[in-house]
C-alpha cells in the first residue's frame, strides 16, 4: 500500500502520530541548550607560563624556546605560534582539523613535564589549556560602593566568587581591579648589611620555616600511621618571630631587621565602570551549559547576595551575552514567522481559498516542530545557525506540500471525488517530490569534507535544513492528502462570491491565462531553439564577467553593539599616567548618544588569558544601546569615537568593533594580518614599519598596528663573569639579589581563612629606585662581605621589544588592521600589489595570514563541496529516474542561477562570504526542483502517448502554476532573512540574498532553457539511434538513453 493510500484510509492513526510528535517536539525544544553559536571543538591548545619581572627577550630565550622545542615532535601539529611578553610566555599549538584534542593535550602535558626542570626558578609552572569559546566570559559585572576597594575585593573573593562558582552552569569566576592581599616583609637595607645578611638568605629561611611535607609512615599496634611534618605560619607574629643567625653567630628575629605587614600587592591594574572605580567580576560557563540559563542564574544569585549584604554595594552588568543570544534567537524566530506569513499570502492568492491555504500552511509548524525532535537526538542546540537554517528553509518546507496539494486540487476541479483525488493526486507527483527533496538533502552531504570554521558552523546548518526538509516530505505525503480528503469537500470547492473571493479569482484567472500565454510563447521559442540557447548562454557568461566587481570577505560583520578601545601610553609610563588618559577618553565617550556602558581596565594584571606587569596598556569596553534604539550601526558609531580620539595627546588610541563572529574562532581577530618572518628584531622592525605605512595608505584600512611597535625602555644589566667569579659569585646569584632588591621575591605562602597569601620579601617601597639605586644594590659574597652591583656589572639603557612573536620557531613581526566600508579581498589585493615591491633581505619573507588565509581555505573547501554537490544531485536524480537523460536536462537549471546570484550581490552591495557560498550550495538543490516538476510531468504525458512537442507545451501550461507558487513562496519566505534586519540577522542575510537572486533567475530561465534543451537533446538522441540502427525513444520509451 502506498503511503498516500495509508494516510487517507487511516486518519485516526495519522492524527495520533502527528499529535504525539508535536508534543514530543515542543518538549524537546524546551530541553535544548540555547546559545549564540553551535558547540565548537577548535583544535588549538595553549601553554601559558608566568615569569614575573622578566623582559620579553628573557622570556623568549629561557621559557618559550624551551617549550617550543619540546612540542615540535608532537603529531598532527599544523603550526606552533608563541608570544613572549613582559612576565609571560604563551605558546599556541594549532592541530590539524579532526585531531583528538583531549589526547593531544595529554601529549602536551607529558612533553612539558619533561622540561619543567630546565625552566628558570622564578618561572611558575606552565599551564596547558584547550581553546574553548567557553573560556571567554559570558557575563561581566562591576561592583562598586562599600567603604573602599579593599572591602569590595574581600566581598568579591570571599562571598561572591564562592556563591557564583557553586552554580552548576558556572565554570569559574575571575576577580579583577581590586587590591590583592599580600604579606610584605620590608627589609631594612642598613640593618641587613650590618648583620651580614642578604635578601636571598632571608628568602631561603622563610621558605625553610614554612612547609608541609609527608615523611612516610610508621607502625604502632598493628596500625600504620602516616607521618607529616607540619611547620606552617599560623599568624603574622609567627613570621615576625622567625629566628636568624648573624655572621657573628648571634641570634635575632625577622622583626628586628624588617617590617612585616598584612597588606596588598602593588597595584598594576584598576577597573572603572561608568566613571566610578569598581571591582570587575568575569563569569565563565561550563562548556555544555545553556548560556541564557547560566546568565539568568548568576543574576538571580547576585540579587540575593545584594539583599543579604549589610553594606551598600551596587553591581552593574557590563556585558551579558544572554541579551544578545536572546535578541538574535528571537529575531530569527520573528523572521520565521514573517516568512511563513508571506508564504501564506502567496498561497492564498494562487489557491483563492482559505481552507486550501491552511492545509498547505500546516506543513510549516508540523515540519519545524518535528525537526526539533531530530535536533535534540543529534545533540544540536538552539542557536543562531540552526534557527537561521529553519528560517532559510521555510520557503522550501512547503514546496512539497504545494506540489502535492496543487495536483490534488486540480483533480478536484476536474470533478474527481475528494478521497480519490487525494490518493491519485499524491501518487502522481510523489516521485517528483521525493526526487526534489532527496536532491536538496544530497547537496549537504559534501559538508563532511569541509574543514575549518566553515565546517563547525555550517554542518549544524546543513543537518538542520536536511532534517526540516525530510520532515516536510513526510508531511506532504501523509498529512496533506489526509487533510485534503477531509476538507476539500464538494461544498468547499464551490466558488464564493464576495469581495475577497472576487479579487483573488481575478488573480487566479490571470495565472490561468498566463499558463496559456506561456504555452504560446514556448511554442515560438521551440521554433528558435538555438537562438534561445545562445541568449541564455551569453547571459550566463556575461554574469561571470561581473564577478570581479563583487567583493569578498570571510564572514559578514555582526552588529552586537560592542566597541573595544585599546589605549597605549608611552612605554614605561606609570599607572597614574594611564588613568589620566582613560579619564579623558571616558569624557569624550559620554558625548556619544548611543553609548550606554563604559567599562575600563586601566593597566593590566593577571586575567583570563595572560599575565603581564605592564601599566602602559589599557582597554575600554563600550556597550551601545540596543539596535532597536539607535539609528546608526556600530561601525558608524565607532568611526565617530575614532575621530574624537584624535585630539587626545600622550597615548596611541585604537578603536575597534567587537564582532560577535569573532566567537567563531580563527587564528586572528583582525581581518588584515601581514606576517614578516626573520631572525633579527631590528630588521623585522624596519620591515614591519614599511609594511605598516603601506597598509595605512590603502583606502578602507583602520587601526593599523605592528607587533613590533615602540620598544619597552629597559636597563640591561650585563654581568662581568670574571669580576663576579673573583668575588665568588655566579651570575644567577647576582640576578636573584637584583630581583629581590627591585621587585621583591615570593618566599612562601601564608595560609589563612582557607586561602593562601604570598609572602613577599622586598626592600621598602619608599626607596626611590632609579639608576643610582640599581648601581648601589649590595651583593653579599660567600665571604660575608658586600660589593655593589656596579662593581660586577655594567648598565646599558635601551629599548627592548614589547612582545616577541614566533611562528614555527621563527620570529615574526605582524602588521594588522581592521576594515571600514571596503571588502577584505579588494583591500588585500591592493596591499599585496604594494608589498611585492619591497626588496627583502635574504632569509626574510612576507606572508598573509588572518582572515584572508581562513577565507581562502574555506572557499577552497566549499568549492570542492559545491562540485560534489552537483555530482550528487545528478546521481540522485539518475537513480530516481533510472535515466542519464532526464537528470542531464534538469541540471541545466543550475548554471542559469549564477546570473541571479551575481546580480543580487551587486545590487545589494553584499560581499561574497562563506555564508553566501553556503547559499550557493543550497541553491543547487533548490533550483532543480522546478525542472524536476516540469520534466516529471512531461515524462508522464509522453508515456501516455502524447507527441513530444505537444507534451512539452502541455507540461509547461499545467506546471506553470505550481512552479510559480513554489518559487514565489520560497523567495518571499526568505525575504525577511535577506533584509538582515535585527540582531544576528547579518550572518544569515548573504544566504537569503544568494538564494533569492539565484532562484528568481533560474525560475524564469528554466521555463525557457529546460524545454528547449529537452527538445534539442531528444532530437540528437534519436538521430544517433537512427544512425546506429537502434529504435528511437519515441517508439520505445520516454528516455532516449534509459
Amino acid at each position: 500500500m502506498k503511503i498516500a493510500n495509508f494516510s487517507v484510509k487511516r486518519p485516526v492513526t495519522i492524527t495520533i502520530v502527528v499529535a504525539v510528535l508535536m508534543i514530543l517536539g515542543l518538549f524537546t525544544f524546551s530541553r535544548m541548550p540555547v546559545d549564540l553559536l553551535p558547540e565548537m571543538d577548535i583544535p588549538v591548545a595553549l601553554v601559558m607560563t608566568s615569569y614575573p619581572g622578566a623582559g620579553p627577550e628573557e622570556v623568549e630565550s629561557q621559557i618559550t624556546k624551551t617549550i617550543e622545542s619540546s612540542l615540535a615532535s608532537l603529531s598532527n601539529v599544523s603550526e606552533i605560534q608563541s608570544i613572549s611578553s613582559s612576565g609571560s610566555s604563551m605558546v599556541i599549538i594549532m592541530f590539524n582539523w579532526g585531531a583528538n584534542l583531549d589526547s593531544a593535550v595529554l601529549d602536551i602535558r607529558e612533553s612539558i613535564g619533561m622540561i619543567e626542570g630546565y625552566l628558570p626558578s622564578g618561572a611558575e609552572k606552565p599551564m596547558v589549556l584547550k581553546i574553548d569559546p567557553t573560556i571567554m566570559p559570558i557575563l561581566q559585572m562591576g561592583i562598586s560602593g562599600g567603604e573602599n576597594l579593599a572591602q569590595l575585593q574581600d566581598i568579591a573573593e570571599d562571598l561572591i566568587e564562592p556563591r557564583l562558582t557553586r552554580i552548576p552552569e558556572v565554570a569559574s569566576v575571575i576577580i579583577t581591579g581590586g587590591y590583592e592581599r599580600e604579606v610584605q616583609v620590608e627589609l631594612d637595607p642598613v640593618k641587613l648589611e650590618n648583620y651580614g645578611l642578604s635578601i636571598s638568605q632571608v628568602t631561603n629561611l622563610l621558605m625553610a620555616e614554612n612547609f608541609n611535607v609527608s615523611s612516610g609512615k610508621v607502625e604502632q599496634g598493628g596500625r600504620n600511621y602516616y607521618v607529616r611534618n607540619l611547620q606552617q605560619f599560623e599568624t603574622i607574629e609567627d613570621i615576625k618571630n622567625v629566628a636568624l643567625i648573624t655572621n657573628t653567630g648571634n641570634t635575632l628575629y625577622l622583626k628586628d631587621i624588617a617590617t612585616v605587614t598584612d597588606g596588598h600587592k602593588e597595584r598594576a591594574q584598576l577597573t572603572r565602570v561608568n566613571g566610578e572605580e569598581a571591582v570587575g567580576i568575569h563569569i565563565m560557563k561550563q562548556s555544555d551549559a545553556n548560556t541564557v540559563q547560566a546568565c539568568e542564574a548568576v543574576l538571580k544569585e547576585m540579587a540575593k547576595i545584594k539583599e543579604e549584604l549589610g553594606v551598600d554595594i551596587e553591581y552593574n552588568v557590563v556585558m551579558n551575552q544572554a541579551d544578545y543570544v536572546n535578541a538574535s534567537i528571537n529575531n530569527t524566530l520573528k523572521m520565521i514567522l514573517e516568512g511563513s506569513i508571506l508564504a501564506m499570502l502567496v498561497l492564498f492568492l494562487f489557491l483563492r481559498n482559505m481552507r486550501s491555504t491552511l492545509i498547505i500552511f500546516t506543513a510549516i509548524p508540523l515540519s519545524i516542530i518535528a525537526t526539533f525532535i531530530m535536533m535534540y537526538f543529534t545533540n544540536n542546540t538552539v542557536n543562531l545557525i540552526t534557527m537561521g537554517a529553519l528560517a532559510l528553509g521555510i520557503g522550501r518546507i512547503i514546496d512539497d506540500s504545494i506540489v502535492v496539494f496543487e495536483n490534488i486540487y486540480r483533480h478536484r476541479e476536474m470533478g474527481t471525488p475528494a478521497m480519490e483525488a487525494a490518493i491519485k493526486g499524491t501518487n502522481e507527483v510523489s516521485g517528483a517530490v521525493i526526487a526534489t527533496t532527496t536532491s536538496i538533502i544530497a547537496v549537504f552531504i559534501p559538508m563532511v569534507f569541509v574543514e575549518g570554521i566553515a565546517s563547525i558552523l555550517f554542518k549544524p546548518m546543513a543537518l538542520t535544513v536536511s532534517m526540516s526538509i525530510f520532515c516536510s516530505l513526510i508531511v506532504a505525503l501523509t498529512v496533506i492528502p489526509l487533510m485534503s480528503s477531509k476538507i476539500l469537500t464538494d461544498k468547499a470547492m464551490e466558488k464564493k462570491n464576495n469581495r475577497i473571493a472576487n479579487s483573488t479569482r481575478k488573480f487566479g484567472d490571470w495565472i490561468d491565462n498566463l499558463g496559456e500565454y506561456y504555452k504560446v510563447i514556448l511554442a515560438k521559442i521551440l521554433q528558435k531553439r538555438r537562438k534561445a540557447v545562445v541568449i541564455v548562454t551569453l547571459l550566463t557568461v556575461g554574469s561571470l564577467v561581473l564577478i570581479p566587481f563583487i567583493g569578498a570577505e570571510f564572514m559578514p560583520d555582526m552588529d552586537s553593539g560592542e566597541i573595544s578601545i585599546a589605549i597605549e601610553t608611552d612605554k614605561g609610563s606609570k599607572l597614574v599616567d594611564a588613568e589620566a588618559i582613560v579619564l579623558q577618553v571616558e569624557e569624550q565617550l559620554r558625548t556619544v548618544e548611543e553609548v550606554d556602558i563604559i567599562f575600563c581596565s586601566v593597566g593590566s594584571s593577571s586575567n583570563m588569558m595572560m599575565s603581564s606587569d605592564s601599566a602602559d596598556n589599557s582597554t575600554i569596553y563600550v556597550k551601545l544601546v540596543p539596535l532597536s534604539e539607535r539609528s546608526r550601526d556600530v561601525s558608524t558609531v565607532a568611526e565617530e569615537i575614532r575621530n574624537k580620539m584624535v585630539d587626545i595627546a600622550g597615548a596611541k588610541i585604537s578603536v575597534g568593533v567587537m564582532d560577535m563572529s569573532s566567537s567563531m574562532g580563527g587564528s586572528s581577530s583582525s581581518p588584515i594580518n601581514v606576517q614578516i618572518r626573520g631572525d633579527d628584531l631590528e630588521i623585522l622592525k624596519e620591515l614591519s614599519d614599511e609594511v605598516a605605512n603601506i597598509v595605512k595608505n590603502i583606502p578602507g584600512t583602520r587601526e593599523v598596528e605592528s607587533s613590533l611597535g615602540d620598544g619597552q625602555p629597559e636597563v640591561q644589566v650585563k654581568i662581568d663573569r670574571q669580576r663576579a667569579a673573583a668575588y665568588g659569585l655566579t651570575p644567577m646569584q647576582i640576578s636573584n639579589e637584583v630581583r629581590g632588591a627591585i621587585a621583591g621575591t615570593i618566599a612562601s605562602r601564608y595560609k589563612v581563612d582557607g586561602e593562601e597569601i604570598d609572602i613577599r620579601v622586598k626592600y621598602p617601597s619608599t626607596e626611590y629606585k632609579d639608576l643610582d639605586y640599581l648601581a648601589n644594590i649590595p651583593i653579599q659574597t660567600p665571604m660575608g662581605t658586600y660589593v655593589k652591583l656596579s662593581q660586577v656589572a655594567t648598565f646599558e639603557v635601551a629599548q627592548g621589544p614589547v612582545a616577541i612573536n614566533r611562528t614555527d620557531q621563527v620570529r615574526i613581526a605582524t602588521v594588522s588592521a581592521s576594515l571600514l566600508n571596503r571588502d577584505l579581498m579588494s583591500v588585500i589585493a591592493d596591499i599585496k600589489a604594494e608589498v611585492d615591491k619591497i626588496a627583502l633581505p635574504a632569509g626574510y619573507t612576507i606572508e598573509f595570514a588572518g582572515q584572508d588565509e581562513e577565507m581562502m581555505e574555506s572557499f577552497a573547501s566549499l568549492a570542492i563541496a559545491l562540485l560534489l554537490a552537483i555530482i550528487l544531485v545528478y546521481s540522485v536524480m539518475a537513480i530516481q529516474y533510472e535515466s542519464f537523460f532526464n537528470p542531464f536536462i534538469i541540471m541545466f537549471s543550475v548554471p542559469t542561477s549564477i546570473i541571479g546570484v551575481v546580480l543580487a550581490l551587486l545590487v545589494t552591495g553584499t560581499s561574497f562570504s562563506v555564508n553566501a557560498f553556503m547559499g550557493v550550495i543550497m541553491l543547487v538543490g533548490i533550483v532543480v526542483a522546478n525542472a524536476i516538476v516540469f520534466v516529471d510531468y512531461l515524462k508522464q504525458l509522453i508515456a501516455r502517448g502524447m507527441d513530444r512537442d505537444e507534451a512539452i507545451l502541455e507540461a509547461g501550461r499545467v506546471r506553470l502554476r505550481p512552479i510559480l507558487m513554489t518559487a514565489l513562496c520560497t523567495i518571499l519566505a526568505m525575504m525577511p532573512l535577506a533584509l538582515g534586519i535585527g540582531e544576528g540577522a547579518e550572518a544569515q542575510a548573504p544566504m537569503g540574498i544568494v538564494v533569492i537572486g539565484g532562484l528568481l533567475a533560474s525560475t524564469v530561465l528554466t521555463l525557457v532553457l529546460v524545454p528547449v534543451m529537452y527538445s534539442i537533446l531528444d532530437d540528437w538522441g534519436q538521430n544517433m539511434r537512427r544512425k546506429f540502427g537502434l529504435s528511437t525513444a519515441a517508439e520505445d520509451d520516454t528516455d532516449v538513453t534509459a
